[in-house]
C-alpha cells in the first residue's frame, strides 16, 4: 500500500504550504497568454504552468475538462502533466468530477488511481448524486492507492446552495455527506485523516441562495458546517475569481486548518505567460495562506 495522501500532503504544506495552483487552460487563458487555443497552445501553457509550480507549490489542479475538449492531444498534454508534475514531487489533484454505479465507477478509477492508471493523479474530484455507497469502486482503489477522493459536498457556485443547503432529517444534504465521509474514514483510517476527503467552498457569510430556498432557511444564513468530525482533508476551491478570500477561508476551516487545500486559478494564471511573474504571484497567495493556516 502506497503511503497515504495525506501524509504525502501534510509534508508538501509544510515545504511549500497548503495552496493548489490550479491549472485551467481556459480558451480566454490562452487567448490572453498570446498563445492558440488548440492543442498547440496547450502544450505551452503545460509547459509554462509546470516552470511556475516547480520549487513553488506542492500542488497542482488541473482541470480535465479543458484538456479533454482538445482531443487525444489533449489528453496526452494532461497526461504529460501529471507525470512531470508527479516526478517532481508535485502532488497532482485531478479535477474530473466523475461519479456513476458498479463497473463506471471502477473503470472510471482505474484511470485515474493507482500505479499503472493512464493518467496516474493523486487524488480526484467526483459527484456524489447517485450515492456515496455507490462510490465503492473509487474509495477501495484510492485506499490501496494512497490517493485521495474529494467529494463534492459544497461547491463554490451559488446556484448549488438550492440543493446542497436542503435539509432532511434535521441535517442538509452537505452536512450529511460529510458525516458519511466521516464514518468511511472512521472504518478505512481509525484515529486517522482518511482516504475520503470534500470539496468544500469558503463562501464569503453574505453569499446570497441562487434561487433562494423556499421556505427560506431560519436561520436565514447557512448553518455552519461541523468539519472536523469528517476525518477528512478539503479541497477549497473559489479562491480569488470566483470571490472568496485567504480570510473567508481560514474563517470556515478555523476549526481544522491542517487539512485544508485552497485552491486558485484564473486570479493567480492572470500573472502569466511569463513563468516567473506566475511563480511570483502563486509564491505571494501562497506566503498569506501560511500566514493564516
Amino acid at each position: 500500500m502506497a503511503s497515504p495522501f495525506a501524509v504525502r500532503f501534510a509534508v508538501a504544506r509544510e515545504r511549500y504550504g497548503p495552496l493548489v495552483l490550479g491549472a485551467d487552460p481556459h480558451g480566454a487563458v490562452l487567448d490572453a497568454w498570446g498563445l492558440t487555443d488548440d492543442a498547440d497552445g496547450l502544450e505551452r501553457f503545460t509547459d509554462i504552468v509546470l516552470a511556475a509550480a516547480q520549487g513553488t507549490v506542492g500542488l497542482i489542479k488541473p482541470q480535465s475538462a479543458f484538456y479533454e475538449r482538445h482531443g487525444w492531444r489533449g489528453i496526452r498534454a494532461l497526461t504529460r502533466l501529471a507525470r512531470t508534475a508527479r516526478s517532481a514531487g508535485i502532488l497532482v489533484i485531478l479535477d474530473v468530477k466523475r461519479g456513476d454505479v458498479g463497473s463506471t465507477n471502477d473503470a472510471y478509477a482505474q484511470a485515474y488511481l493507482g500505479a499503472g492508471a493512464p493518467v496516474e493523479a493523486d487524488a480526484i474530484t467526483v459527484h456524489p448524486y447517485l450515492g456515496l455507497s455507490a462510490m465503492g469502486a473509487f474509495v477501495d482503489r484510492a485506499h490501496l492507492a494512497g490517493a485521495c477522493l474529494l467529494v463534492v459536498t459544497r461547491s463554490s457556485n451559488p446556484e448549488g446552495r438550492a440543493v446542497q443547503a436542503a435539509t432532511s432529517d434535521g441535517r442538509s444534504v452537505e452536512q450529511r455527506l460529510l458525516d458519511d465521509i466521516g464514518a468511511l474514514n472512521k472504518t478505512l483510517a481509525p484515529g486517522g485523516i482518511g482516504p475520503v476527503g470534500a470539496v468544500v467552498a469558503p463562501m464569503p457569510p453574505d453569499q446570497p441562495l441562487d434561487p433562494p430556498l423556499d421556505p427560506p432557511l431560519d436561520p436565514p444564513l447557512d448553518p455552519p458546517l461541523d468539519l472536523a468530525a469528517a476525518n477528512a482533508l478539503f479541497l477549497a476551491p473559489g479562491l480569488g475569481a470566483q470571490g472568496a478570500s485567504p480570510d473567508d477561508v481560514a474563517r470556515t476551516f478555523a476549526a481544522c486548518p491542517d487539512r485544508v487545500m485552497p485552491s486558485a486559478s484564473r486570479s493567480l494564471l492572470a500573472a502569466g505567460p511569463d513563468a516567473n511573474a506566475l511563480k511570483h504571484a502563486t509564491a505571494t497567495l501562497g506566503d498569506r495562506l501560511r500566514t493564516l493556516l
